[in-house]
């Protein structure tokens, strides 16, 4: 077994691990990024980024082989011909469903940074307050001044278009130009805005598409391609390969290692700190050491977490960071699929230019300024409106030359909205390991028995009904409201599992992110979360990163990680 040693190791290069690579990089640090993947290299890579519908030989949609190597994928809409092979193989990595969850993993290099919604929020000092004020769970050890300087930080590197409005539990940023609002979204929030005299308001989405060239990072401003998802030669979105990783190449002080599965952090007991990482190389099966003086766990929530609770078993049975209890514990997700849509009438002269790749948001409204509703927290809608194509007719409707000459033409405008709700921590939201399946590199997996609660149950009432109120208090015509089903996972923002707090007794991390039981090892991905507030959690992620990356840079200097 060969060993070599780096200052630092970052284990997962997506999202929150190209932000750790990034920042120990530039601050001198000698560091190795470790991906359990294949190595997914920027532009060149991106087959699909310029392919139109007609160059799929099944019209995009999912292959019956796709289905077979993804039977938990192919129950929604992210399994598709066009991101073939950007989603983990659940046939060589499965996982246990003890109750329905859904676990979308992208398993190469960037992660799901390509593929990622790219809404970006910062969480407001009542969220980091809400777990305190309202006897939930733990308190959050940081609140929003943390964070504040931070976030900015990130967002003007990373590149986020919105607008400021002014809203204490949606802060402002570091801004862009807004991809604006098409002309009837502009109307419908108008009609918003006065209808509920300025307390719901319809503004753009904050997302991080760069409406403006960042020349310095080699990136163009979005051309409303709307392909995001198929990666994007002109760098135009944030992710790992557009930004963060060419940053931390440029240093001389990175070592990227694609095809590296984590099986354990090796632990030394007398120092009572990490010493390393145990790699499995995921195509030849042979197994690695590699040492450093800091660890960063960036592997996507649950995978850091099954990192923890498969290393140092010998000391604690549960893995390192469960002393508490707490590992694997207060699984968190944002509920959705419940909203309303509906038609919008007198702008039949009007349309729009390309295609966005954002729509509008509406912040949260309910349980604020004394408000009292049958559940705790609240929630935020994402939407848009755009004029239906000639997909909107079957082939059954008509037949002949004026049939297709209508279909030239575009149809109604339509505009649709769909919640994204809180979902609180409960310490019987959990995964754990399962011994008794493997892997197919031998290694145990993991079970998850993860159920939605009574208060998000009582919450859904509202994300419906409020939305078909808004649209119609609008004008919108033909409001019908939908709650289309929500399982566990399938908003892709997992998160808890391994919380940070103020005591070791109750939590995994402290206030900067260090496991209480190895203070060099830390965890800044969605695994740290001690609540979800109900906006998107990625930018958290990117700033909670780079503050940790720069107080694991001092505490080095001081020689406390050692």
């Amino acid at each position: 077994m060969s060993t070599q040693h780096f200052d630092a190791i970052v284990v997962g290069s997506g999202i929150s691990g190209g932000w750790a690579a990034k920042e120990l990089t530039e601050k001198g640090l000698k560091v190795l990024l470790l991906e359990r993947g294949r190595n997914i290299e920027h532009v060149k890579d991106y087959v699909n980024a310029s392919k139109d519908p007609w160059d799929y030989p099944h019209h995009g949609r999912p292959t019956q082989e796709m289905k077979r190597n993804h039977p938990v994928l192919q129950r929604d809409f992210v399994l598709s011909e066009e991101t073939d092979g950007m989603w983990a193989n659940e046939q060589d990595s499965p996982y246990i469903e003890k109750k329905p969850y859904n676990w979308f993993r992208g398993y190469h290099v960037g992660g799901r940074s390509l593929l990622w919604g790219r809404h970006s929020y910062r969480l407001s000092q009542r969220d980091f307050e809400a777990n305190l004020r309202e006897g939930i769970a733990i308190d959050w050890p940081i609140r929003y001044a943390d964070m504040a300087p931070w976030y900015d930080y990130v967002e003007r590197y990373a590149g986020i278009s919105g607008t400021r409005e002014g809203l204490d539990h949606l802060p402002d940023g570091q801004y862009l130009p807004p991809i604006e609002l098409n002309c009837v979204e502009k109307d419908v929030a108008a009609r918003i805005k006065k209808a509920y005299s300025g307390k719901r308001l319809m503004i753009n989405s904050r997302v991080a598409n760069i409406t403006q060239p960042k020349p310095e990072q080699g990136r163009v401003n979005c051309q409303y391609r709307n392909k995001c998802w198929l990666g994007c030669p002109f760098g135009a979105y944030f992710s790992t390969q557009s930004s963060t990783l060419p940053a931390a190449m440029k240093t001389g002080n990175l070592t990227l290692r694609p095809f590296s599965i984590v099986s354990q952090i090796l632990y030394d007991k007398d120092k009572k700190r990490a010493r390393g990482v145990e790699v499995i190389d995921a195509e030849t099966k042979q197994t690695y050491e590699f040492t450093a003086n800091v660890i960063f766990l960036n592997a996507s929530s649950f995978n850091s977490t099954w990192i923890l609770m498969n290393s140092a078993t010998d000391i604690w049975p549960g893995g390192l960071g469960s002393s508490s209890g707490e590992l694997g514990h207060n699984v968190m997700d944002h509920h959705f699929r419940v909203g309303a849509g509906g038609t919008v009438e007198g702008f039949e002269d009007k349309y729009y230019y390309g295609r966005r790749p954002a729509g509008f948001y509406i912040p949260r409204f309910r349980n604020l300024d004394n408000e009292k509703r049958n559940y705790l927290r609240g929630f935020g809608y994402q939407g848009s409106a755009s004029r239906e194509d000639w997909n909107r007719n079957i082939a059954e409707m008509g037949i002949g030359g004026s049939f297709k000459d209508a279909l030239a033409e575009p149809g109604a405008w339509t505009i649709g909205m769909t919640a994204f709700g809180e979902i609180l921590p409960h310490h019987d939201n959990r995964i754990y390991l399962d011994h008794t399946t493997k892997d197919k590199w031998g290694l145990p997996v993991l079970a998850m028995d993860v159920e939605l609660r009574d208060n998000e149950k009582a919450m859904r009432k509202d994300m419906m009904q409020d939305a078909v109120d808004m649209l119609e208090a609008a004008g919108v015509k033909n409001v019908r409201g939908g709650d289309w089903g929500y399982l566990p996972g399938m908003g892709i923002h997992e998160m808890g599992t391994a919380r940070m707090g103020r005591d070791p007794k109750t939590s995994v991390l402290n206030g900067f992110n260090q496991v209480w039981d190895a203070p060099n090892v830390f965890v800044t991905d969605g695994a740290a979360m001690t609540s979800a507030s109900c906006v998107n959690p990625s930018l958290t992620y990117m700033a909670m990163t780079a503050r940790a990356a720069d107080h694991a840079v001092k505490e080095l200097k001081k020689g406390n990680l050692k």
